[in-house]
């Protein structure tokens, strides 16, 4: 009952779409950065390949913490993976910004990179405020 009253009251609630946040991303940061359709050729393949790696790292971290491990030993087994996957997580993102900076000026990239952060921060409050 409480299911059907819930959903009556937000019949337009649509889920989560990866492809329209990687394409929201995608606009956002070429009008943000104002990149011209040549940097955008150049940087996207490059930027599309980071997102894929860092998703699966994202994902090994997520699997670290649906189960809490039995013991302090397991426990900080999950501890040290996580850690090392937070450094992982930064290598790569600073081996993809030297590549960046292979294909285009570091105004740019810096650019770039802010419009990222300031996208993700625009998206946590437009989805805190639908609560």
């Amino acid at each position: 009952m409480f299911v059907m009253v819930a959903s009556a009251q937000n019949p337009t609630k649509q889920k989560f779409s990866p492809e329209q946040f990687e394409q929201e991303l995608r606009q956002f940061i070429i009008e943000k950065a104002a990149l011209t359709p040549e940097e955008t050729d150049k940087l996207f393949p490059v930027y599309q390949e980071m997102r894929k790696k860092q998703h699966a790292l994202f994902q090994r971290q997520r699997c670290l913490g649906r189960v809490k491990p039995a013991d302090d030993a397991g426990c900080q087994k999950a501890i040290q993976e996580r850690d090392n996957i937070e450094v992982e997580l930064r290598r790569l993102q600073q081996s993809y910004h030297n590549k960046f900076l292979d294909v285009m000026p570091a105004s740019k990239v810096y650019d770039v990179l802010q419009a990222e952060d300031e996208f993700h921060r625009h998206k946590l409050k437009q989805w805190g405020g639908k609560k």
